[in-house]
């Protein structure tokens, strides 16, 4: 008889492990507070605006072909996406703009036009983040950092014997600034700490890892937007046998004897052999493991950012805006100050904005745009929601219509706001962490939960909040990760 597997939570992390273990061969249940699949990753659609709710950016799709592959099925019958020319634009409050090309040669030409810096200096930076990523990937993304036998490789020795090129001991915004110099390119580089929610000034040198992803692999767009990416594998699921149960509220994982049989639904005791969470692990513990005395790390750790994101229906279009475009703050420290000392919001704050019509024609009506208004905060500790958003909409339609030299508002005719409180309701994300815990620490990898229980047998954890991070790549190598280890046990 196949064993029975309870997986609560069908973000992106939760249905990757269900096709995972599906193919396994485990007979699989998935249980979703809300009536549709996907987590952060869904759409909604406002007039006849569509728009993508969570995650705006893909990078690494292989690690969903991956899903596909599983069971000798073409990924090209069932999701299709294509390569980004234009990685992203950028503008400064000096006048200064860059287009970020994915052609490595015509990004080196772009940025030694504006700022002087060469080919040379970019060529070192980008092969000493290489060599990092090539060290340091199998160690810190694709296997489990709390097993003992992942450090017993070659793999993991030869990394360790080069430790000096990880550049721990040093801030990402050090490394920056020691090799870029030029403070264009150090505030360039230094928001990939964005990617995982954390300051620059903060998290460890290592990272510059994280720019690997996108200027080594490239950015995509997925056709149909990024809720693509969660219906192809939900259909992916429901095809090899996968039982979704949606508007199912688990209150409770069952526990007898230190051991995870099953979980409480909608009042309802069901039997597992295994139980996974892909619910944020702060709530896990709080919500659904009442007796089990929270972790000092899950209780102590520092929550990830946050955001504030406007959603606009767009009439007009703003040709020399592209997929993705940020405008920058003038003082970047402050900025990350604010968010994660003060735990304030900004005042002049870094602005991301995402428009899929671009690509995506259908997004938006004929001559209009969809806009996806970013702005990183704190995490939620009880702010005045109502009241920051009133603020920082002004904020950010003078910063816009100032760097475009064009109105904005007057334009406005559909909008939806999404604050720290909105994102942890719809997502159960604590505090409306986007990413669980930051990574403002040195010893941040290690100090992530792991992807199973210490202490009680059969209970598992995949998702953004665990190892080896959030975002849709990471999120997908945490459900191999705690899937590898469910089927070695």
């Amino acid at each position: 008889m196949k064993k029975r597997i309870g997986i609560i939570g069908s973000g992106i992390s939760g249905l990757s492990a269900s096709i995972r273990l599906s193919n396994m061969g485990y007979e699989v249940h998935v249980f979703e507070a809300n009536e549709y699949p996907g987590g952060k990753l869904t759409s909604f659609k406002l007039g006849d605006y569509r728009f993508d709710a969570g995650p705006p950016l893909f990078t690494m799709p292989e690690y969903v072909d991956e899903l596909f592959h599983l069971f000798n099925e073409n990924p090209r019958n069932f999701f299709n996406y294509r390569k980004k020319e234009i990685i992203c634009k950028y503008f400064w409050q000096d006048g200064k703009k860059l287009t970020a090309y994915s052609d490595k040669r015509k990004f080196f030409n772009e940025v030694n036009s504006e700022f002087g810096v060469s080919k040379k200096i970019l060529n070192q930076y980008l092969s000493k983040a290489k060599k990092k990523y090539d060290l340091t990937s199998d160690l810190f993304l694709k296997k489990s950092l709390h097993k003992l036998n992942t450090f017993l490789s070659i793999k993991t020795i030869k990394a360790l014997s080069r430790l000096s090129i990880f550049e721990i001991g040093k801030t990402l915004s050090e490394v920056n600034e020691t090799i870029l110099k030029e403070p264009h390119m150090v505030q360039f580089y230094n928001r990939y700490a964005t990617y995982n929610g954390s300051s620059p000034y903060s998290t460890p040198g290592i990272m510059t890892v994280i720019q690997h992803l996108e200027s080594h692999y490239g950015t995509y767009i997925p056709e149909g937007g990024m809720h693509s990416i969660t219906k192809s594998l939900y259909e992916l699921a429901k095809r090899k046998g996968v039982n979704f149960n949606f508007k199912k509220l688990v209150s409770e994982i069952i526990l007898e004897k230190n051991k995870a049989t099953g979980l409480i639904v909608n009042g309802k005791k069901l039997s597992f052999d295994t139980v996974i969470s892909n619910m944020d692990i702060y709530p896990t513990y709080k919500k659904l493991l009442p007796k089990i005395r929270l972790p000092r790390n899950v209780k102590s750790q520092e929550r990830s950012s946050s955001a504030v994101i406007f959603y606009w229906g767009i009439s007009k279009i703003f040709k020399n805006l592209d997929l993705h475009n940020v405008f920058f703050s003038k003082d970047y420290k402050s900025e990350f100050d604010s968010i994660f000392i003060q735990k304030n919001i900004y005042d002049d704050p870094t602005i991301y904005v995402n428009i899929t019509s671009k690509e995506i024609r259908t997004d938006s009506p004929e001559n209009c745009e969809n806009w996806f208004v970013m702005v990183n905060t704190c995490a939620d500790n009880g702010q005045n929601w109502d009241l920051e958003v009133k603020k920082l909409k002004k904020i950010v339609l003078e910063r816009l219509e100032k760097s475009l030299g064009k109105s904005i508002a007057p334009f406005i005719e559909q909008e939806k706001i999404f604050t720290p409180k909105t994102i942890e309701e719809r997502t159960k994300s604590y505090k409306g962490s986007l990413y669980g815990t930051s990574s403002n620490n040195l010893f941040s990898a290690f100090l992530r939960h792991p992807n199973f229980s210490r202490k009680i047998q059969n209970l598992y954890f995949c998702g953004g909040s665990v190892h080896p991070g959030g975002g849709i790549p990471l999120c997908l190598l945490s459900s191999k990760i705690t899937t590898e280890l469910i089927n070695k046990s």
